[in-house]
């Protein structure tokens, strides 16, 4: 197989498992009556991504202002892994006994969302996009010092903060959306969290870019 193959299946196979991990972290927080340990244990979906390498677009869009043109494939490969990662998930667990509970809940936030305007809900991805950032960050710093402690609770922080705040997550509402079958209604909705997350994400690594070569 060419290389340049094995790469972009490997990309998108990592992809689909990180797109299951969020799967997971929004599952439990649905499962959740109490809002903070629901955003809490949200945070075991992006923990999980980080700490075995799997794919989260989020969590890669950030750096594409410091790499090579190419990264933006393996950005792509992750985003599309991602969805069929969420749509796999979301599939199987509308035929468990937990679905009507949780399809309960995620219909109230998915319709909360898409009654959204764009402007808001492009501000609110943007805010997701630079707490992603930090979080993977974080993590990849925290792995440099040895600093175990600072990269859970740093991993923790960024998603409960965003979750709490009521920001926009592209991968978690693509499972929510899934898993509520309303993937009609968010035609604008998506497109407009995906751009929203990438331009937050690279907002950070951007502006440090450019002061470090003032």
């Amino acid at each position: 197989m060419n290389e340049k193959i094995k790469t972009a299946v490997s990309q998108l196979v990592l992809g689909v498992i990180g797109g299951m991990m969020i799967s997971i972290g929004g599952c439990v927080s649905l499962s959740c009556d109490n809002k903070y340990m629901g955003a809490f244990l949200f945070s075991l979906g992006l923990f999980a991504i980080i700490q075995f390498g799997f794919g989260l677009f989020t969590g890669k869009v950030g750096y594409i202002p410091l790499r090579k043109p190419v990264y933006l494939s393996e950005c792509l490969f992750t985003l599309l892994g991602n969805a069929l990662g969420t749509f796999l998930s979301a599939t199987l667990l509308r035929f468990t006994r937990i679905a009507p509970a949780i399809v309960e809940k995620a219909t109230a936030s998915v319709d909360t969302k898409l009654a959204d305007g764009v402007p808001s809900a492009f501000i609110l991805a943007v805010f997701c996009g630079m707490l992603m950032f930090m979080a993977v960050d974080n993590a990849r710093l925290s792995k440099e010092a040895n600093g175990h402690i600072e990269k859970v609770l740093g991993t923790a922080m960024c998603v409960m903060v965003f979750i709490l705040c009521g920001f926009n997550h592209c991968i978690a509402d693509m499972f929510y959306i899934f898993l509520t079958g309303k993937i009609g209604a968010a035609g604008i909705y998506l497109p407009t969290v995906i751009l929203g997350n990438s331009a937050g994400g690279m907002l950070i690594p951007l502006l440090k870019k450019l002061t470090v070569n003032n």
